[in-house]
């Protein structure tokens, strides 16, 4: 039987090409944008309108509020989100034909039918991410049928871990650090990659020993390994509704679909090498 994460690592991996690609920053740099991220909380935030800098950081939650405020809402004076929907767009598209070729592109129909009908699917009340890419119409060629539809099962699914970040009253810096020590990912370059300081990094390290969940050293205990277990088998959890109406055969048979063109990417595609989500590229899949 596929499980919610074992379909999560294939969708992933797939929608991962949307962002920091030469392609993408190519696009986004034709606009104007300032840098990469300013192209990044531009093309990712796009579908939720000329948001704010505190209605991103609210949705996107583990950014500092002034990492995000760098680039929001100055992004929306480069272009209207209606143009970095074109651009985000454009972009998954030159990188996908240039990292798996127009005969595997060919070849998507299955399994663009099987991922548009799952994301139909994605909850969407309380999730403002996954409905904003849910409300976003399907693109007519397959490869970016697929992509539309593992956008919108990921951030659908995102919002959902979110939610249970929340519940486990994780604040965002403290989220990080705990599950940098939980999986072993340094923890300097999820600080800076997020916008955290030193100082705020520490305190959250604080506050997440006073709970018990990390030792005074950093190392996280027991206590904090089962809240990480439970945080990430709530969001499993709740990310199971588009496989329940997807049923068991076709579930698998997208999975199945999904599995060479994963690991094609998860290769080529050098963002994935070191990334804040600790997404293993050279792992295989199948397990």
């Amino acid at each position: 039987m596929t499980s919610p994460r074992q379909l999560w690592l294939r969708f992933e991996t797939y929608h991962d090409v949307t962002y920091f690609t030469p392609e993408s920053r190519a696009a986004t740099d034709a606009l104007g944008c300032k840098g990469g991220w300013m192209g990044y909380f531009g093309m990712r935030a796009a579908p939720l309108g000329a948001a704010s800098a505190a209605q991103v950081t609210s949705a996107f939650y583990n950014f500092h509020p002034a990492k995000v405020a760098r680039a929001v809402p100055e992004v929306w004076t480069v272009a209207p989100p209606s143009e970095f929907l074109r651009v985000r767009l454009s972009g998954v598209d030159a990188t996908l034909r240039r990292m798996l070729g127009e005969p595997t592109l060919a070849g998507l129909g299955e399994a663009a039918a099987l991922a548009v009908e799952a994301a139909a699917a994605a909850p969407t009340a309380g999730r403002p991410l996954g409905a904003a890419n849910a409300d976003l119409p399907v693109p007519e060629e397959p490869h970016l049928a697929l992509w539309q539809a593992t956008t919108t099962l990921r951030e659908s699914r995102g919002d959902g871990h979110v939610a249970a970040l929340v519940a486990a009253d994780l604040d965002p810096c403290e989220a990080l650090a705990l599950f940098a020590a939980d999986t072993g990912l340094d923890q300097a370059y999820m600080r800076l990659a997020r916008g955290w300081s030193e100082v705020e990094w520490a305190e959250a390290s604080v506050r997440l020993a006073d709970r018990g969940l990390l030792a005074v050293d950093g190392a996280i205990t027991e206590r904090g390994k089962e809240l990480r277990a439970e945080i990430e088998r709530a969001t499993d959890e709740a990310a199971t509704r588009p496989w329940r109406a997807l049923g068991l055969d076709r579930t698998a048979r997208l999975a199945e679909l999904m599995y060479p063109l994963a690991q094609t990417l998860a290769k080529d595609n050098d963002v994935m090498r070191r990334n804040p989500m600790a997404i293993d590229a050279t792992a295989d899949m199948r397990t």
